[in-house]
């Protein structure tokens, strides 16, 4: 039997495909979410180096997604294939490194655990067909760009861009919206966020938004077309709010430290593509306008 017939005859197997999947793309996206911040690093320091006309740093050794295998940051014990098995390795091992017995994070199960269950959700969500394999592949892309913006305040266009033009791309099958729909909502979800920083900027005189925030909104846009801006805007408003008060809290830090912005977008844009039209029928039948 086809693997798309089995799905269609038995949903319950495509979402645990999907789990599955999705823990297996945690796991990478702990690699990812780790290395790349790093690797961006390696590129702009050799770019400026040409740019300047500076001798190049002497030959580093390979860094990439691939090599060096992944290893204990203590110990640097080389991390076998048995003790990376998503979730399972982390429990059978106790949270604990099998060399040195340091402890290990929590945010690598975490992540594998998250991107399970919101791939498989969007699986029983949406049932088998493209619009779910697409919306868990852009969850992906999210749960990544959101784990880097946390941690280095950077949304790197190499995640960005490339989810974008996928937007684009399945929407000229009219997959979520018509194409024009989705090429004016990447415009303006971009030209929104542009005009409320250089507005910020002509008022204060500093940088109140990223550059990668107007980036990531037209990804969004271009996803589920200009129609979910507006919710998505006011939702990663509020949400950012109520939270980055709790997080400087927590921290005990000034209200002038930097909070990124691209979680609280992504999370806002994540809900607006899945819930947007319900919420926004909800909303105007509760003013009596519709």
């Amino acid at each position: 039997m086809p693997l798309d017939e089995l799905f269609a005859l038995y949903p319950l197997a495509f979402v645990c495909t999907a789990l599955l999947l999705g823990l297996v793309v945690g796991s990478f996206l702990n690699v990812l979410v780790w290395r790349l911040p790093k690797m961006l690093e390696r590129d702009w320091r050799e770019q400026a180096h040409e740019v300047l006309g500076l001798p190049a740093d002497q030959a580093l050794p390979t860094y990439n997604l691939l090599l060096p295998h992944s290893q204990c940051p203590h110990c640097a014990h080389r991390i076998r294939a048995g003790e990376n098995i998503p979730l399972l390795s982390y429990l059978c091992l106790r949270g604990r490194c099998s060399a040195c017995a340091a402890p290990i994070g929590k945010r690598y199960p975490l992540t594998e655990l998250a991107c399970g269950l919101l791939s498989a959700f969007i699986a029983w969500h949406l049932g088998f067909g493209w619009p779910a394999c697409a919306l868990i592949v852009l969850t992906w892309g999210l749960l990544a760009m959101s784990l880097i913006d946390s941690e280095h305040q950077l949304l790197p266009d190499v995640l960005v861009l490339p989810l974008l033009w996928l937007g684009l791309i399945v929407n000229s099958f009219g997959l979520f919206v018509p194409l024009h729909d989705a090429l004016w909502g990447a415009v303006a979800g971009y030209m929104a966020l542009w005009s409320v920083f250089w507005l910020f900027k002509l008022i204060t005189g500093k940088d109140g938004i990223g550059h990668g925030d107007f980036k990531l909104l037209a990804l969004l846009g271009a996803w589920g077309g200009w129609q979910i801006l507006p919710l998505t805007i006011l939702l990663s408003s509020l949400v950012g709010a109520l939270l980055g008060v709790i997080v400087l809290r927590l921290r005990k830090a000034q209200t002038s430290t930097p909070i990124p912005f691209g979680p609280y977008l992504a999370i806002a844009g994540w809900i607006a593509l899945l819930w947007g039209g319900q919420m926004t029928d909800f909303y105007w039948q509760f003013v009596g306008l519709k």
